[in-house]
């Protein structure tokens, strides 16, 4: 097993926010359709646009956050400096101090409260996890997972069991429920 130590967060923010305004500036990249993160070397790393099912977890998920949480702000696709890169989680709730603290910066340099990733049938337990540490690592109270059915997971740390219910939000449902069409 090869393991690779990253660098402190900290340390990575202060590249991370500037090459991730380069990248915002570039036309070539605002053409790209789907999903642009980057590594901590800053190479974008690019991922095709999800599944429609993908989407409607994400819409559901950022409206029952709205709902249940007023004192805040949901976001999709929300850009956050980590240790290995930006990336960006497919739902967040940031607090109305952590938008604050967010200025007119274009990414996060600190993790939304809540982050939430929408699973998709080709993710692997090792990217899950990786990404899941790098939250946490970026100042995520807790990182919650929606299943491809819509069963949530909510952790409050990467090396626990999921909890029963969420600490941030405890009347958010453990199972998404679509419309039937």
């Amino acid at each position: 097993m090869l393991t690779i130590k990253l660098p402190p967060h900290e340390t990575q923010t202060e590249f991370n926010l500037l090459r991730w305004d380069e990248l915002l500036a570039d036309r070539e990249v605002a053409r790209i359709e789907g999903r642009v993160e980057t590594d901590r070397f800053g190479y974008a790393i690019l991922s095709p646009l999800p599944a429609p099912n993908h989407g409607c977890y994400q819409a559901e998920i950022a409206n029952l956050l709205q709902t249940l949480l007023h004192l805040g702000c949901v976001l999709t696709d929300c850009p956050i400096s980590t240790a290995d890169g930006v990336r960006a989680a497919d739902v967040a709730w940031a607090s109305a101090q952590r938008m604050k603290d967010l200025g007119n910066r274009t990414c996060f340099p600190n993790a939304p409260e809540i982050c939430v990733e929408v699973l998709s049938p080709g993710n692997t337990d090792e990217e899950i996890r990786g990404k899941m540490a790098l939250y946490f690592d970026a100042g995520a109270s807790e990182v919650w997972l929606c299943g491809i059915f819509g069963d949530m997971k909510f952790y409050s740390s990467p090396d626990m069991p999921p909890l029963a219910a969420s600490k941030v939000c405890p009347e958010f449902p453990g199972q998404i429920q679509l419309p039937a069409f």
